[in-house]
């Protein structure tokens, strides 16, 4: 792309911004009036703005300005003339402009910086937009922007800040991808910072991947449009700046608790017409019930909607009627087998569309400019590759944004669950394509500076809107329970309405499995945290029987859970091929056993994920999550993170990534201090390993890849088949209800010298959109020849349906278990060797 850098100078003190503590400066050169601003807005949380007048701030930012909120304590200032330094806190801000303005953020306590813009090219205009550069900080961890190609650590890299529809992408190569989130995380043992633009516009991140011989090692953020809005965190550590972040754009929003399950899909089912789709996917139900596999969701793909007649393409909220001659009966149908549908939704039409002619007339498409028409596109018509001219919605149309919402009321009224927002990264190809705006207020009109063009506005702005009207659509024909948005793209703000995400169209390869891991850790930085991948890959050949369970033993320890594809061939591009748990006979056995225990696992993921909506920590963890201060947790290998990750605090995954390998090489981190700490090999031969050690664990590929417990943890669990949430008011499956749990604990293999371990779970009905959450809380300490175990529930709110409490000990544990200085009598040995334990319990 063109580069027109001009960086101002000459910057003038204006005031002290609107918190009466920062700066605002100003300056003029021959090409008009720059403003820059920095300010203390709360306590770790500073924001500054580079704009003039053709460069305006983002007119519809991904957060919204939070209010100032300083506390009691305030922040001390001293002021030269050319520069000002505040204080707050731990952290000390220096503002220079004796040439640019230039922002540097130390620690207090230690004098380390935290962050330092680039002295003499700090803040540029660049042609229609801006650039920021600051200096990088070498061999140090940067995460974040949302989901990019592996390895985790984006040191070193250059990356294009859009999203696009990379279809069987490289995940090791490939930028850009599908997400458009502007979030940087630079950590270090010594702190963190964060960077975060609220602008939807295109740009472009450079880590290190680009230098200069006068500039050294710089990172630099360009911003293809508009003026910058940035903000900056502080912190101990990622989990502080992911904290913060939420605290700008919102906490992730809580998903229905079925979400959790195995969702199934596949193109195929529903492109078939003989038999029709309809069958078909009654009949793959019925394999389900069959092979004994429990499923909570299918996700419908789009072929539902291809019309029955030439030209065979997909028009968005219709129905084929020889595929699905009642819709309603089809939809009825999947709900006895107790199987939730999600519909896949795009947002664009194309020519053939019946409403086409009439949402051109009305503005819900752009506008291009080359010839003053709603602006055409070729867009995805039927089969792999094929495409016909149609046209985006503008969501900030009045009519598109109606039209949008009243095609997912539709959907819902026949019963349809939930919505699949697909295909909504706006590859739009010029930006100046305009906008209709009449369908946002007149508040952000005035901060574009009399501009409508996407340029500005943003594509990603889109895809938020997107998932808004079909959020907001959702909400009003169920008010009561919460909408549940499925969304392939994402903006910061899209996560505000769509509570769900993936990695899109990925290959089959071993690869491919080993550098999601990467993703996931990055999304859940980037507050993605209902997040997963397409088990077995989405695109490519079918994987082998032992690349197909390896992925699905990694698969059910993350936060989302699903098997779908749309495998392509020269043969079959239309239809395509499909990836079934029973595909391979000789497996059949072990993907039924690790899918139910992905079920008995619901009660522990969905606590992290209600804990994710509290407290903004992400179910999936990077290796050195609460373990900063171990030295080797910052070490290249495990930076990466694609061999192995936290799930929650208490087990710690790996992964075998290769054919033929029955053992993996993990890392046990280890506090500071911490010399007694130990995991548990949950594997055969279950050895209690010491913390602080690099491991090979045993794991043959019909068994299990890599699971080690903290020893000290807690995992609540539950039955191993579908139940039925406590907020579902039909049953028209007639599923068992959630009335049984247990938890699994994981003692010291001797005497924890007196120590107590705790840990705390989240319940609520699973449904309901104001669902109050309650607490549960088990407590235990060890001996040799016994344990003595606690219970306690903050259930004020929900009052759960299990009446009693399992207690669950590792294979070969038998020690006995005492409650509240009693000996429990009964006991029971599952078929896995491990000592199952009851005790009653109530809750008032």
């Amino acid at each position: 792309m063109p580069q027109t850098e001009f960086v101002p100078e000459s910057f003038q003190l204006q005031g002290d911004g609107e918190s009466g503590y920062g700066v605002q400066l100003s300056s003029r050169s021959s090409i008009g009036k720059h403003d820059f601003s920095f300010e203390v807005l709360r306590p770790n949380l500073f924001r500054t703005t580079f704009t003039t007048e053709e460069h305006p701030l983002p007119p519809h930012p991904s957060a919204a300005l939070p209010s100032v909120s300083l506390g009691s304590g305030k922040p001390s200032v001293a002021s030269a003339e050319k520069s000002r330094e505040i204080t707050y806190g731990n952290v000390r801000a220096t503002v220079q402009w004796n040439e640019t303005p230039t922002v540097k953020l130390e620690r207090v306590d230690s004098g380390f910086t935290l962050h330092e813009d680039l002295a003499g090219r700090s803040y540029a205009i660049d042609g229609t937009g801006v650039a920021h550069y600051s200096r990088l900080k070498g061999d140090t961890l940067h995460v974040g922007l949302g989901e990019k190609a592996a390895p985790m650590d984006l040191t070193n890299r250059s990356f294009i800040l859009t999203a696009t529809d990379s279809f069987g992408y490289d995940v090791y190569k490939t930028d850009p991808m599908y997400k458009h989130i502007p979030l940087l995380i630079n950590a270090t043992p010594e702190g963190c910072v964060g960077l975060f633009s609220t602008s939807h516009s295109r740009g472009f991140y450079s880590l290190g991947g680009e230098m200069d011989g006068q500039w050294g090692h710089f990172k630099v953020y360009r911003q293809d449009h508009g003026g910058l809005e940035e903000y900056i965190m502080v912190g101990d550590t990622i989990s502080d700046i992911v904290r913060l972040y939420a605290d700008l754009v919102g906490y992730p929003i809580r998903v229905p608790r079925w979400a959790m399950g195995y969702l199934s899909g596949g193109y195929k089912y529903t492109m078939m017409d003989e038999p029709r789709a309809h069958d078909a996917l009654v009949e793959f139900a019925e394999k389900l019930k069959k092979h004994d596999i429990p499923c909570s969701a299918m996700q419908m793909s789009s072929g539902y909607s291809i019309s029955q007649s030439e030209p065979q393409v997909r028009n968005v909220f219709t129905w084929n009627e020889h595929r699905f001659p009642d819709p309603k009966a089809f939809i009825d149908d999947y709900h006895r087998y107790g199987i939730k549908l999600l519909m896949n939704i795009k947002p664009y039409l194309l020519q053939y569309h019946p409403e086409y002619e009439n949402l051109k007339k009305a503005g819900a498409f752009f506008t291009d400019p080359m010839t003053n028409e709603p602006a055409k596109a070729r867009l995805w018509s039927n089969g792999g590759g094929e495409s016909d001219v149609g046209g985006h919605i503008d969501f900030t149309s009045e009519a598109g944004f109606k039209f949008w919402y009243n095609g997912v009321k539709y959907l819902k009224g026949l019963g349809c669950d939930a919505m699949w927002n697909d295909n909504n990264e706006y590859t739009i190809p010029h930006d100046g394509w305009k906008c209709a705006l009449d369908g946002v207020s007149s508040k952000q009109k005035s901060k574009a500076a009399n501009r409508n063009d996407i340029g500005l506005w943003g594509r990603a702005l889109h895809t938020e809107l997107h998932a808004k009207s079909s959020h907001d659509a959702l909400l009003e024909v169920e008010p009561d329970q919460r909408p549940f948005v499925l969304t392939r793209s994402a903006s910061p703000g899209t996560m505000r309405y769509a509570g769900s995400s993936w990695s899109g169209d990925n290959v089959t390869s071993w690869d491919g499995m080993k550098g999601s891991n990467a993703l996931s850790l990055n999304a859940g930085m980037s507050l993605l945290q209902c997040y997963g991948h397409d088990i077995g890959g989405f695109e490519g050949p079918q994987p082998t029987p032992e690349l197909l369970l390896r992925w699905i033993q990694l698969g059910i320890y993350s936060s989302r859970f699903a098997i779908n594809c749309f495998k392509t061939s020269p043969d079959n591009s239309r239809v395509g091929e499909v990836i079934e748990p029973w595909m391979y006979p000789e497996i059949i056995p072990n993907v039924r056993a690790t899918i139910k225990r992905r079920y008995e696992l619901i009660p522990f993921l969905y606590s992290l994920h209600l804990d994710s909506h509290l407290n903004a920590a992400p179910p999936q963890r990077w290796t050195g999550w609460g373990y900063e201060s171990d030295p080797e947790v910052w070490t290249r290998a495990l930076r990466g993170g694609e061999t192995q990750y936290w799930l929650g605090d208490a087990l710690l995954i790996g992964g075998v990534f290769e054919p033929g390998q029955s053992k993996a090489r993990m890392y046990l981190p280890k506090k500071q201090g911490d010399d007694e700490a130990e995991f548990l090999n949950l594997n055969h031969p279950h050895q209690y390993l010491p913390a602080g050690q690099w491991v090979d664990i045993e794991s043959p590929w019909k068994d299990s890849i890599p699971v080690l417990a903290r020893v000290g943890s807690a995992v609540p669990v539950g039955k191993d088949i579908q139940v039925l949430s406590p907020g579902e008011k039909e049953n028209p499956a007639a599923l068992p209800e959630d009335d049984y749990r247990a938890v699994e604990i994981f003692p010291p293999r001797q005497s924890s010298g007196g120590k107590w371990f705790e840990t705390t779970w989240y319940e609520d009905d699973g449904i309901s959109l104001a669902a109050a959450i309650s607490s549960f809380t088990v407590s235990y300490s060890s001996s040799e020849k016994q344990i003595e175990f606690k219970f306690s529930a903050d259930a004020s709110g929900f009052k759960p349906n299990w009446t009693s409490l399992g207690i669950v000990l590792p294979v070969g544990d038998k020690r006995t278990v005492v409650v509240d200085g009693k000996l429990l009598n009964e006991s029971k040995e599952d078929s896995r060797g491990r000592v199952h334990w009851t005790v009653p319990v109530a809750f008032k």
